[in-house]
């Protein structure tokens, strides 16, 4: 197990931060709305009350005495609708005694802490009047911050205005019990907030091992692979989605591994064999020849013997490590424009003897195919399929050799009247020492790697090779190169 390190948790820890930090935004959020709704109302109500305390004052104004010894107001008006005072005229008397209306008494009900209070000062800072809920230390607000009609003292919200005249009007509540069910409404937040975040996180969890199950199965079928089963191939339940799509590309590379594996292990016990016989037959040979004197003819004989088995085996190495040289992308190729069917005629010329030894026919119709390419090899893929034409054929048959072009390549078709071969045999004629039976292996020196370098030279030059056969009818091998 990796721990926190594996993707699994750091992406479950990142899931389950982003659902917190959403969770805490929308329960914060709720609860300042709560908190500011709550306060809108209670705001309201004091602006209610505070209207009535208004109206009740310019009632017991329009009563109060004449002024004495207040300066006058000059250029100002009263605020409550009176006439300009702009010829030095006192302000309106203060009031000689205040009560709420009928109807206004009830709005300051109740002796508790909790019920609606005001407060009511005169112009020199004399208290006029006070209910009996308004708390005990109650002092004027400063006439410096009137224009702040809201304050907080400990748990109690006020609401006071300064008029024209000078007065204080002050109303308030104690939002004790308010902000005691604000917090109690916090509650209900957090359990919710926590179950969403608990159903949240489990929720993630079996999405993520449920999306990271294939990751495992992959991890599990490249470990069993590793240590030697090819055969094993990644479970795909759905298909569709991203790692669906990767294991099925891995499967396909597992399979393409398996048979690169398969071939290559085929091809080494194939050299194998192959070296193996000329090993024992040259051994053979002069363990027989050391057994006693000779004489120097059989010496002659043993010499030359040995010689065409050296050949022979310097032939089969020279071809394992061209094809070799191939599979590694090693072998350079000298590419340059050429003719198909000049290079076709050259071949046919090198052939002519091994034709003509068979009392073999050669047939030609070649036409313009232009290429890019590496003439030689090219050379060495027309001798090959030549040379295999005269091999494989009858005496006294026939070898047509076609060159020509459609509209993508260039093509060049090599035909005989050969022995032929089985459907299924044309399907592994290419591989490496792949042979047919015995009437397809006559020729002395033969290795089995010609039509595998007549492949591996064709792809290199991004071309395709192919073959049809007809058992006791002949075989038609068709090289097709892309065209210049």
């Amino acid at each position: 197990m990796k721990g926190f390190a594996s993707i699994r948790w750091r992406l479950q820890i990142w899931h389950g931060l982003i659902l917190v930090l959403v969770l805490a935004g929308f329960g914060i959020t709720a609860w300042e709305l709560v908190r500011a709704n709550e306060l809108r109302r209670i705001d309201a109500d004091l602006s209610e009350r505070r209207s009535a305390i208004l109206a009740s004052l310019r009632r017991a104004r329009e009563d109060g005495p004449p002024p004495r010894g207040l300066p006058p107001l000059r250029g100002s008006t009263d605020g409550e609708g009176s006439r300009p005072r702009d010829r030095g005229e006192f302000p309106p008397p203060p009031p000689r005694d205040f009560r709420l209306g009928g109807r206004d008494v009830g709005l300051f009900e109740g002796s508790d802490r909790n019920a609606y209070y005001y407060a009511l000062w005169v112009r020199d800072g004399t208290e006029l009047a006070r209910s009996a809920a308004a708390p005990p230390g109650l002092t004027r607000p400063d006439p410096a911050a009137a224009t702040n009609t809201i304050r907080m003292i400990g748990t109690r919200r006020e609401l006071f205005e300064y008029t024209r005249p000078g007065e204080c009007v002050l109303v308030g509540l104690d939002i004790a019990p308010q902000m005691a069910g604000l917090r109690r409404f916090a509650w209900p937040l957090l359990l919710a907030g926590g179950a969403i975040l608990a159903l949240g996180v489990a929720g993630g969890g079996w999405l993520l091992n449920r999306a990271l199950r294939p990751i495992a199965q992959i991890s599990s079928t490249a470990t069993k692979i590793a240590v030697g089963d090819l055969s094993q191939r990644i479970p795909i339940a759905e298909t569709e989605d991203e790692l669906g799509e990767l294991a099925g590309v891995l499967n396909s590379t597992f399979a393409r591994l398996e048979t690169s594996f398969a071939q290559q292990a085929r091809f080494t016990a194939d050299a194998s064999h192959e070296l193996r016989t000329p090993v024992t037959v040259l051994l053979s040979q002069i363990q027989t020849t050391l057994a006693r004197e000779r004489t120097a003819t059989e010496y002659r004989d043993l010499l030359e013997a040995c010689q065409r088995t050296a050949q022979r085996m310097r032939r089969l190495m020279e071809s394992l490590l061209e094809l070799a040289r191939f599979d590694a992308g090693q072998e350079p190729l000298k590419r340059a424009p050429l003719n198909l069917a000049q290079v076709a005629e050259e071949s046919l010329e090198l052939i002519q003897p091994l034709a003509a030894d068979r009392g073999l026919k050669l047939g030609t119709d070649l036409s313009t195919a232009r290429c890019e390419g590496d003439a030689s090899r090219l050379g060495q893929v027309i001798t090959n399929l030549l040379t295999n034409a005269v091999q494989y054929n009858r005496s006294g048959g026939e070898i047509r050799v076609t060159t020509g072009t459609d509209q993508e390549s260039a093509m060049l078709r090599v035909q005989d009247t050969g022995v032929g071969m089985a459907p299924a045999d044309c399907e592994r004629v290419f591989e490496r020492f792949f042979r047919v039976d015995a009437a397809r292996t006559t020729g002395a020196g033969r290795t089995g790697l010609g039509l595998a370098i007549v492949k591996a030279i064709v792809e290199a030059h991004g071309g395709t090779v192919s073959v049809s056969s007809v058992p006791g009818e002949g075989t038609v091998f068709t090289v097709r190169l892309p065209r210049r």
